[in-house]
């Protein structure tokens, strides 16, 4: 976790509101003025903490005119686009508050529910209370099937501690803010992290709205990568598929081997090449099959292995102000490159 150069110390806040960003040009402006009242009507210090993935558009221009209207507005920029999931754990990592939201900017998810979060986690003395949609009527079929379908298949595996229908719309502590910062994983799903540390937690339900403005950034592809990581990163049951794919294939190899050795010794042996090329195929299909799966997990083990950091912080915004009374000074200040290993 990067700490906070040194210098006059600002006060912590009691809300940290950690906004993943990655071209919203359109919607941010509308985002701001959602969220920004609703803050400030908690009368309580708090700082948005704005994490821009390498946007292209003129997300980090309008970002940039926010803040200067918006004191508590802090923008973290990373050098390149590192996903959704890397710059949420960016945000986390930076995030300084005693409560940590989480919340896309594209208004799916209302910022009014924020407040609420928080009046439950004090009421009910919980560390993490998710936000769960109970009207996904402005999704799509497709989408809300294969949402259901993935909260399923990752409860069914994982465990009733999954919470259905709870994206990465949530409010955490502390103290699970940083259970969650000191893992060592760099493909987190925090969606699964989160459910998986046990903390205490409750639920608030909410609407999901329309999409504010813009399009989608996460497609099908996208979606298929979550499901991957997903599955490979909190459950052995791709392994033990594999298992039993080996077993059933030396049961049906045994069986063959018997009804070949009873053809032969009763000389009914018949050429045919169909089924000797339907049980090769069969095979290789299921060689390549738990390959890939293995691959999988290989390929994860080779990343951690490697200690690369899965983002790099351009600049972040709070570094200003508190380097702004040694310009004042005559202290020289350098720029420097933080590289967050996550």
């Amino acid at each position: 976790m990067a700490a906070v150069p040194s210098g006059r110390d600002p006060v912590d806040p009691v809300l940290s509101v950690v906004v993943p960003v990655f071209d919203e040009e359109a919607v941010l402006p509308m985002f701001a003025q959602r969220l920004r009242p609703v803050l400030d009507g908690l009368a309580e210090p708090y700082e948005v903490l704005v994490v821009d993935d390498g946007s292209r558009d003129a997300s980090p221009v309008i970002l940039q005119r926010e803040r200067r209207t918006w004191p508590q507005l802090r923008i973290v920029r990373l050098r390149t686009n590192a996903g959704h999931q890397a710059a949420l754990s960016a945000g986390l990592a930076r995030a300084r508050g005693a409560w940590v939201a989480t919340l896309d900017a594209d208004l799916q998810d209302p910022p009014e529910v924020v407040p609420e979060m928080l009046a439950a986690a004090r009421a009910e003395r919980a560390d993490v209370v998710y936000g769960v949609r109970n009207d996904r009527s402005t999704d799509s079929v497709f989408k809300r099937l294969t949402a259901r379908l993935y909260y399923r298949v990752m409860r069914r595996l994982l465990g009733g501690h999954v919470p259905d229908d709870a994206g990465d719309f949530r409010l955490m502590s502390r103290a699970t803010v940083e259970a969650v910062n000191c893992l060592p994983e760099h493909h987190r799903v925090l969606r699964l992290v989160v459910p998986a540390l046990g903390f205490p937690s409750t639920r608030v339900m909410y609407r999901r709205e329309e999409r504010a403005a813009g399009r989608t950034k996460y497609p099908l592809s996208r979606m298929i990568r979550l499901s991957v990581d997903s599955l490979t990163g909190f459950s052995v049951a791709p392994l033990r598929l594999a298992t039993w794919f080996g077993l059933g294939g030396a049961l049906v190899t045994a069986l063959l081997l018997a009804a070949a050795l009873v053809a032969f010794v009763s000389d009914k042996t018949v050429p045919g090449w169909t089924s000797t090329f339907a049980a090769v195929a069969a095979v290789g299909t299921v060689q390549l099959l738990c390959l890939g799966l293995l691959g999988e997990y290989v390929g994860r083990l080779y990343t951690q292995m490697q200690g690369r950091p899965a983002y790099y912080v351009a600049h972040d915004s709070l570094e200003d102000v508190v380097a702004a009374p040694a310009r004042t000074a005559g202290e020289p200040t350098a720029p420097e490159l933080t590289a967050d290993l996550r």
